[in-house]
């Protein structure tokens, strides 16, 4: 059997700095934990950037029942669509954690695109890296038990697996919005979180803050 190609690891990128370095303004709006950044309906018009928290997209269908499809952190890209061509959004985004969001005007963002490499490498690693992610998300939620689910959302929530050093500790996240990106319970949220803290896979930090420890990864590695 081949094996996998070896992965490319871009360095960490710093959207502010660089949007700063080409003479781009930007515009950074702050968000409270399950406030909404946009509605499925809305107009699209801006690309955002993570620069601090974290975000649930999510889509709402007819009879009012709405399914978390991606589960976002520091670093990433969202609000793609409207590059293109979609006038209006597709999916909620809805902060999960307090977080800060710089806002890029979609004509604007398409012009970094074809005009800096830089931005244009990072932007297509992003889109292919979620595309893969949400696809495995589905898989979990078909397939893999809720702990497991759990445990892999706060280790993406806290970095680990991607190119950038895990930050360790996660904000504050509501028990609900963390049901709502496992398809699980609330109260089963609790039990596992509680659960995790007992086997010393995850601790509670100042202000009801997360650190996740290197060993939560013995949930998802366990069979």
């Amino acid at each position: 059997m081949l094996a996998d190609p070896p992965r490319t690891v871009l360095p960490v990128f710093d959207a502010p700095a660089f949007l700063d370095s080409v003479g781009v303004a930007s515009l950074v709006v702050t968000y409270l934990a399950r406030e909404a950044i946009f509605r499925q309906g809305d107009a699209g018009t801006h690309v955002m950037y993570i620069q601090a928290g974290s975000v649930t997209l999510s889509v709402r269908s007819k009879a009012g029942r709405e399914a978390v499809v991606a589960t976002l952190g520091a670093g990433d890209f969202f609000g793609e669509g409207c590059l293109a061509g979609q006038p209006l959004r597709t999916r909620n985004a809805t902060a999960a954690a307090p977080s800060a969001i710089l806002l890029l005007e979609k004509q604007q963002m398409a012009r970094l695109l074809h005009r800096e490499h830089t931005i244009a490498d990072r932007f297509i690693s992003h889109m292919l890296s979620r595309n893969v992610r949400i696809e495995k998300d589905l898989v979990d939620q078909l397939f893999t038990s809720t702990e497991k689910r759990l445990a892999r959302t706060l280790l993406r929530l806290a970095r680990y697996g991607t190119q950038d050093k895990p930050v360790g500790m996660v904000p504050e996240i509501p028990w609900q919005t963390l049901a709502d990106m496992t398809a699980t319970s609330r109260w089963r949220v609790r039990f596992l979180l509680n659960k995790f803290k007992n086997h010393g896979f995850i601790d509670y930090g100042g202000g009801n803050a997360l650190k996740i420890n290197n060993s939560l990864l013995n949930v998802v590695l366990h069979d």
